[in-house]
């Protein structure tokens, strides 16, 4: 099928003629009441549809040496059922044509693309901010939570679990468990509960039941390990929403799909602002890796276009104080998948630190460990220091207060030499509110 053919399948009825003179058969009529934004996202689902993935990733999950379903005997029905039905609904446009609805009525896509003066004078770029701490719940993990609970109704599944770290996952399931009427479980380690109160009291006020976890270091990686428990457990009637790229195949693929729609709008904003369509960079911080995944999706067969991958470096990646696995680790298995991991020589986890619970996880999605091994993106590390005067910064200049997993990313710009005509997006992927007592003590010092 020719680029043309795939355009052309998606059309407003104006085009249909043409396309009939053309021998094409639409697979889809829009209206022209739905309006021009409601064409890109049912283009940007039929596209993805048609040409199924842009990652490189086998049949069996794996990325390269990284990936793959490594998953207890109970489960491997749940998870061959879920790849299925993940790889069915993609082709059908009903399916896609409710995930479009809600994103554009519901989260309030397209997020704007933002020109940061403050910043570009600052580095000598042009910098542009791509606001998904604008969406409907303040992060990106919306996204991935419409898709998957579509898709759980989809199964027949009646019961939504998740794992949360910062809240922002455990929001936007909970968000959605209660527009769609599921029952709904977070799993959250204790120290992430005190920490990110304002998420957990918005997550028992959406309905959902939050499960603090007490076990290990109390954070990301406990939760999910409880939430696995959970789906171990209940395998009928329990769906899985997994809020990042990590995990058995095919929740890294599945993820990494649903919160593509970030650089899909990334290269139709750009179109109308600069001209292009790829930026020279594009900059995400990276925990497990979704936000990340979202936003180098559709330039990853794109070279010229630079990747960057911010880690979380804690104290300082020398130190036995960081979350940053693919600078700091090795190659291993957890939660489903092998990819790079912060272990002991005998295989031990070694428990992560950050200040930003969204990044404090021993490991990272098997997409990223494959960029970076293979040289297509370029991993850096900002500690707290470095995340928090970046925080401030764009606080007090942009009148723009960042979640603190954002601040990471901000905080590359300093690490980067640019030239003064270069393109560069940082994805703002979640907003500060939830960080607003980190910062206070912050201030206070």
């Amino acid at each position: 099928m020719s680029f043309h053919q795939h355009i052309l399948l998606v059309a407003p009825e104006g085009y249909l003629s043409m396309m009939n003179h053309a021998g094409i058969t639409p697979l889809i009529k829009i209206s022209p009441s739905e309006g021009e934004h409601s064409l890109k996202l049912r283009w940007f689902f039929m596209d993805m549809t048609l040409k199924k993935s842009q990652l490189p990733v086998d049949e069996k999950g794996f990325y390269g040496e990284f990936g793959g379903a490594y998953i207890p005997e109970i489960l491997y029905s749940n998870v061959a059922n879920l790849r299925e039905a993940f790889h069915n609904a993609l082709e059908d446009p009903d399916f896609e044509k409710e995930i479009s609805r809600l994103l554009k009525d519901y989260v309030g896509r397209p997020s704007p693309l933002y020109k940061s003066e403050a910043l570009s004078k600052k580095f000598g770029a042009k910098i542009y901010l791509k606001r998904e701490d604008l969406n409907h719940t303040g992060a990106h993990k919306i996204n991935n939570a419409i898709g998957s609970a579509l898709l759980a109704k989809r199964m027949g599944k009646t019961r939504l679990i998740a794992e949360t770290g910062a809240g922002q996952h455990g929001v936007a399931t909970a968000t959605v468990a209660a527009l769609l009427g599921m029952p709904c479980v977070v799993y959250m380690g204790a120290t992430d509960v005190e920490r990110q109160q304002p998420n957990v009291q918005r997550m028992k006020m959406l309905g959902a039941e939050v499960r603090p976890v007490n076990s290990g270091n109390k954070t990301l990686k406990d939760a999910t390990n409880e939430a696995i428990r959970d789906w171990c457990c209940n395998p009928s009637d329990t769906f899985y929403v997994i809020g990042s790229t990590v995990g058995p195949h095919p929740y890294p693929e599945m993820v990494a799909y649903f919160q593509s729609v970030i650089s899909r709008e990334m290269k139709e904003q750009l179109m109308e602002k600069e001209g292009r369509e790829n930026p020279d960079y594009v900059i995400a911080c990276i925990g497990g890796g979704s936000n990340a995944a979202g936003a180098f999706y559709h330039f990853i067969n794109h070279p010229e276009v630079k990747l960057v991958a911010v880690e979380a470096a804690g104290k300082g990646i020398d130190t036995p104080e960081t979350a940053a696995s693919i600078l700091t680790g090795t190659a291993g298995i957890l939660h489903g998948s092998k990819t790079m991991l912060l272990q002991t020589d005998d295989g031990q986890i070694v428990e992560p630190y950050s200040i930003s619970a969204g990044l404090d996880y021993p490991g990272v999605g098997p997409l990223h460990a494959h960029l970076a091994k293979t040289g297509r993106s370029t991993v850096l590390a900002a500690t707290d220091e470095e995340a928090l005067e970046a925080a401030f910064f764009l606080t007090r200049e942009e009148g723009i207060i960042p979640a603190l997993e954002s601040a990471h990313a901000l905080a590359a710009l300093d690490k980067l030499k640019f030239n003064p005509e270069d393109i560069v997006i940082v994805n703002l992927s979640g907003r500060g509110d939830k960080d607003m007592a980190t910062y206070i003590k912050k201030i206070q010092q």
